[in-house]
């Protein structure tokens, strides 16, 4: 371990997308040094991914805070392990970063939730997101035939953006009801600034056909993707494409708090009145806590920052625009709660592992998660279950019973030199 490349804050926050930016300025703008770490090159996360010009006028607000307040950035890294009490290292191009902390803000966001069906392994089957994430990249996407999949309102941003960029969306399939989206829509009234989001959404996604009731039962194609067959009320549709891009909810990243022992309830990293968790001067802010979005993630970032700056009194201020957040991040959960009917999307020969081949009638067989793993290898590839992992939760109502450092796969060099610190 080079000495050089350990790094002290007050305030080290893990995360440096809206929840994280949000807590980083915050802590910083009293003058506490604090440093925020990233695996990306930029801040922003998965929802603020892109160019200036294609960012919110939200994200450029905080972006531009986080700038100002001073924090230290440190991108390019990914925190893997805890060698000792505040200390957690990271691994970058140049080798392994020790970074010492006072206090840590836990913003670790969340992944998509991807459940397995014939076909879901064809190239050109994607996350919503994920899909999203490589236009935004390069990805020429300009005449090609999506599909997008799944539920949730992402769906519909990722749709509108990719039409923008050219591409034909061929529809969009929603598994909730249309009962419930009427229900939801309703509920909006509560929420005049989510009212114009959606006014807007939908003449950006004019003329192409959303049907509710209506999810993917197989991916076909040679080499690579070339049409989709859909459940659409009950009646199976067959639909030619380039690209699926399908998504079946967030799954929080709970790896790292689990890691370092913080309390976990219901899938959620367990918080007070002011974002700390079961461990002292441990704080929690965004997904990991509970799915919200945006807005709540930046509510519950301020007061995460704000709290372990010790300026309670002002977190608390920001108490009530965290229930509202919270109230309409509920609506969301109850609008678009995965229906027991995609439990019978996978096969028995459908791998639902990819990284092991292991197919679901070879789960089946297994009554836990932990079983799985030691009979099948399922969870141990690359991913270390973060695909497989949520998949299983849904479909056989498994969790996870502990995590393992490294939290991500590093080189051995990287787990080498953990070696001299404990």
């Amino acid at each position: 371990m080079d000495k050089n490349s350990a790094t002290s804050f007050d305030v080290l926050v893990v995360g440096a997308g809206p929840a994280g930016i949000a807590a980083a300025a915050r802590a910083a703008e009293y003058g506490l040094r604090v440093g925020v770490v990233d695996d990306n090159v930029a801040p922003g996360g998965q929802i603020w991914r892109g160019s200036t010009h294609e960012q919110s006028t939200k994200a450029k607000v905080w972006s531009d805070r986080l700038r100002a307040s001073g924090a230290s950035t440190l991108f390019g890294m990914r925190v893997f392990d805890q060698p000792s009490p505040n200390v957690l290292l990271a691994e970058q191009e140049s080798g392994v970063a020790e970074l010492h902390y006072g206090k840590l803000i836990l913003a670790t966001g969340a992944r998509e939730r991807f459940l397995p069906f014939p076909g879901w392994t064809l190239p050109n089957v994607m996350g919503a997101g994920g899909l999203q994430a490589l236009v935004k990249s390069g990805l020429p996407i300009e005449g090609k035939r999506v599909v997008v999949a799944g539920t949730g309102p992402l769906l519909l941003a990722v749709a509108a953006y990719l039409r923008k960029k050219g591409a034909k969306v061929r529809m969009i399939c929603e598994q909730s009801s249309w009962n419930r989206l009427a229900s939801f829509g309703v509920g909006l009234l509560r929420f005049p600034g989510k009212i114009s989001q959606a006014v807007v959404l939908r003449k950006d996604l004019s003329g192409i056909p959303i049907a509710t009731n209506s999810w993917v039962v197989q991916a076909d194609g040679s080499l690579k993707l070339e049409s989709v067959t859909i459940s659409r009320s009950g009646k199976r549709e067959r639909v030619a494409c380039d690209y699926l891009a399908c998504g079946f909810h967030l799954v929080p990243n709970i790896e790292l708090p689990m890691l370092l022992g913080c309390e976990i309830r219901d899938g959620n990293v367990k918080v007070d009145e002011f974002q700390q968790t079961s461990i002292s001067n441990m704080f929690c802010a965004g997904e990991p806590v509970g799915i919200g979005g945006v807005d709540a993630a930046l509510v519950e970032g301020q007061i995460a920052g704000l709290a372990a700056g010790g300026r309670t009194k002002e977190a608390r201020s920001l108490f009530s625009a965290r229930r509202k957040a919270r109230r309409f991040a509920s609506a969301l959960e109850r609008a678009f709660r995965l229906r027991a009917e995609l439990k019978q999307l996978p096969t028995l020969d459908t791998l639902v592992c990819r990284c092991e081949d292991v197919a679901y009638a070879r789960l089946q067989q297994h009554d836990s998660w932990r079983a799985a793993k030691l009979h099948t290898r399922c969870g141990m590839g690359p991913c270390q279950g973060r695909v497989c992992g949520p998949a299983t939760e849904f479909l056989l109502n498994w969790n996870p019973e502990s995590v393992r450092p490294p939290v991500f796969p590093v080189r051995v060099e990287s787990l080498a030199s953990t070696t001299a610190i404990r």
